[in-house]
């Protein structure tokens, strides 16, 4: 089985990985407009050859793991030339303009719209490992518009890889990203720009911020080239998700600003509940 990965960072390097593990005979070929990524990954081993997307017929799967907006542009063309037994997948984030877009295409039904929500703030081929996906849920968007017998491979061997299944539509998948993730991603933009505007001395930063500032700020290190796009494509969600958060901020402020002690501390519990819930996700 012949299986191209196009765009080698952490999702795409890590899927190739599980995937050799996972099935017998099966060959990785990559695809990336990064040079450097292409040797990086031939490498250290995630691929066993570099291909271009103008072989992609000879693919039996095909994995597009690139930021959001390019997918857009590209999906067309890379169903346009898949042989008639291939599944193309994709890993983004957003969801609902990419199936809207592949509604009529020919070819709709060898395409899957799939969400593996893992990943760490670090990018690049070098960054992918084994194991990222286990235990980890992964979202299945439309899968009644994929055929039968590829979406029951894939289901097969995304679990076989450690993940379980979740079966959404495209669109309430984009509206709970929002607040589950991509609202993550910009509080955690937005405390690190607020901190090196108020920390002008890096070495304050360095001394004093604890293990509470490092795990909020982490996602601030994530990739401005892949994040971008995913907050364009889901714009309204993301809009209507901040406005619920800057409310909520504005209310924790006001009372700050009335020594209202007793009523901070309430919020404050109220919000512990989601310790129950994480710690119940974890066990899954």
């Amino acid at each position: 089985m012949k299986i191209y990965v196009i765009g080698i960072g952490l999702i795409g390097g890590s899927m190739v990985l599980d995937l050799k593990d996972t099935l017998q005979g099966v060959e990785i070929i990559g695809v990336d407009s990064n040079k450097t990524h292409l040797d990086q990954a031939l490498q250290i081993g995630i691929i066993d050859r570099i291909g271009s997307l103008e072989t992609i017929t000879e693919a039996d799967r095909v994995i597009l793991s690139i930021p959001v907006k390019e997918s857009m542009q590209l999906l067309p063309e890379l169903l346009d030339q898949l042989n008639a037994d291939a599944l193309l997948w994709d890993v983004g984030s957003t969801k609902e303009q990419l199936c809207k877009l592949l509604a009529s295409h020919p070819k709709r039904n060898q395409f899957l719209a799939a969400h593996p929500i893992a990943g760490t703030e670090f990018s690049g081929p070098q960054a992918a490992h084994k194991g990222l996906f286990q235990g980890k849920p992964q979202i299945l968007c439309e899968s009644n518009k994929t055929r039968p017998d590829l979406l029951l491979w894939a289901k097969q061997t995304f679990r076989q890889m450690g993940m379980y299944l979740r079966f959404m539509e495209a669109e309430a998948h984009d509206k709970h990203m929002a607040y589950v993730s991509h609202l993550s991603h910009i509080s955690s933009f937005m405390l690190g720009k607020t901190v090196l505007e108020k920390e002008e001395d890096e070495n304050n930063i360095f001394d004093l911020a604890g293990s509470g500032f490092e795990s909020t700020v982490r996602l601030a290190k994530s990739s401005p080239a892949m994040w971008t796009p995913i907050f364009e494509q889901n714009k309204d969600n993301v809009v209507e998700t901040l406005d619920a958060y800057i409310q909520n901020l504005e209310h924790f402020k006001s009372l700050l600003v009335k020594d209202d002690y007793s009523a901070l501390f309430q919020e404050m519990k109220n919000t512990n509940q989601l310790t129950s819930i994480l710690n119940g996700i974890s066990k899954k």
